[in-house]
């Protein structure tokens, strides 16, 4: 088993107490958007990480890391992207990816709403972990954590970091 930290959309803003929502995580999956490289390289020098860069991410960013990730981790097939949509209203090359590599779980972030929702029709999990940082429209900062063993998600947790504006 192992368990995981998700978070999406810090641009620029670490919040200090992810790490401490992630300390007994074996992994932390950060889905776009970082904002600055200081984020990625504060991320990974706590736990074995992985990230995909987002829109906004320049080239600091883009150097560390792909547009996609794909990998298998505890038997489940796992797609990472910032830009993916929705089940029902993927973005379309978001849907080719998904079609292509054909995960258990598809992971996005960028639209900072958080979801977790089943896709019945294409066979997987669907995982937004909404935003993290304090700039966007979003009104409540989220990440998630969750486990994975013998191939899917066995728990998930939705963790509120407090309001976007008001950062303590």
């Amino acid at each position: 088993m192992k368990k995981i930290g998700l978070l999406s959309d810090t641009h620029g803003y670490l919040d200090p107490r992810i790490l401490d929502h992630f300390a007994d995580c074996d992994e932390i999956w950060h889905a776009g958007d970082f904002g600055d490289a200081k984020v990625s390289k504060a991320l990974s020098a706590v736990k074995p990480f992985r990230g995909v860069y987002g829109n906004i991410d320049g080239t600091d960013v883009r150097i560390l890391h792909p547009l996609k990730l794909t990998f298998e981790i505890e038997g489940l097939k796992v797609l990472i992207t910032h830009i993916g949509g929705y089940p029902g209203a993927y973005f379309p090359e978001a849907k080719k990816m998904i079609l292509d590599y054909k995960p258990g779980l598809f992971i996005c972030g960028h639209s900072h709403i958080l979801k977790v929702m089943p896709d019945k029709k294409l066979n997987l999990l669907h995982m937004n972990p909404g935003a993290a940082g304090k700039h966007g429209f979003h009104k409540v900062r989220t990440v998630l954590r969750f486990s994975v063993d013998d191939g899917k998600v066995i728990s998930a947790d939705a963790i509120e970091l407090g309001l976007r504006g008001a950062i303590d």
